[in-house]
């Protein structure tokens, strides 16, 4: 924090979208950005290297959920953990993996072999996610899904991301701790900030203890998901006390 501070054009923020600038819904499509994360960001991006949206999902949703962040300075949202790339209003990314379509279309009779009717299939383009928040035991179908998910993901070569009550299956060879580490080195940066809230933000906190930079890592509290919590250097109480981090940072640093 110390380096961010004295040296502010040289830090890199990033941060996950949703359970960190996004409050967790049953419904993904009905996330939406904290009202006065967009503001607190652009604030902060008119005195830092770079904000990055580091997230699972695909990069034009975040910012579709997230009316405003297209204004923030600078930002960058690295969509499907590093696949895609949204800057300036362009997307860019390789072609979809032929094997998400495929185990998508396998998923309705899956689902209904385990007798799992009440969990929710959602299409993300280059994965697809079993959501079980709405399930009458969410713990259980998670649990249920768990195996024949990984061998369906085996199958299509894919890889199981575990998540808050999610599984998703997508294309192998990028994480958010590849896609936060190759960012630094194209910005140069000379620290980090990366603020996360679930399993798939551990790669993300490795970037940042192995990037060799001053970094500070920021877990945004549930109590779905404590292992974070455990390897963060700061714990807030999810993205309300995300927000109120940021505000305090944006603040400093904006100070002559």
């Amino acid at each position: 924090m110390e380096a961010i501070l004295k040296d502010p054009g040289g830090a890199v923020i990033g941060l996950d979208f949703d359970g960190t600038l996004a409050p967790i819904v049953p419904d993904p499509a009905s996330a939406r950005i904290h009202p006065e994360a967009p503001g607190v960001l652009a604030e902060l991006g008119a005195h830092v290297a770079a904000v990055a949206v580091v997230t699972g999902r695909p990069a034009a949703t975040a910012v579709r959920l997230g009316p405003g962040l297209a204004d923030v300075p600078g930002l960058v949202v690295l969509g499907h953990y590093g696949f895609e790339r949204w800057e300036g209003g362009r997307i860019s990314a390789p072609p979809p993996p032929a094997g998400v379509p495929r185990a998508e279309a396998e998923l309705p009779l899956l689902l209904a072999s385990l007798g799992l009717h009440d969990v929710t299939v959602e299409d993300k383009g280059r994965a697809v996610a079993v959501h079980t928040r709405r399930a009458a035991d969410p713990e259980a179908a998670l649990a249920a899904l768990r195996e024949p998910l990984a061998e369906l993901a085996a199958e299509h070569d894919l890889v199981l991301e575990p998540g808050r009550m999610v599984l998703e299956l997508r294309p192998p060879g990028m994480d958010k701790g590849h896609a936060l580490g190759l960012f630094l080195a194209e910005r140069a940066a000379r620290s980090v900030m990366f603020v996360g809230d679930d399993l798939g933000d551990l790669a993300a906190f490795d970037a940042v203890a192995n990037s060799g930079l001053p970094g500070v890592t920021v877990c945004s509290g549930s109590a779905e998901v404590t292992l974070l919590a455990e390897r963060a250097d700061i714990v807030v109480d999810g993205p309300e006390g995300v927000v109120a981090l940021l505000s305090e940072l944006a603040s400093a640093v904006s100070r002559p």
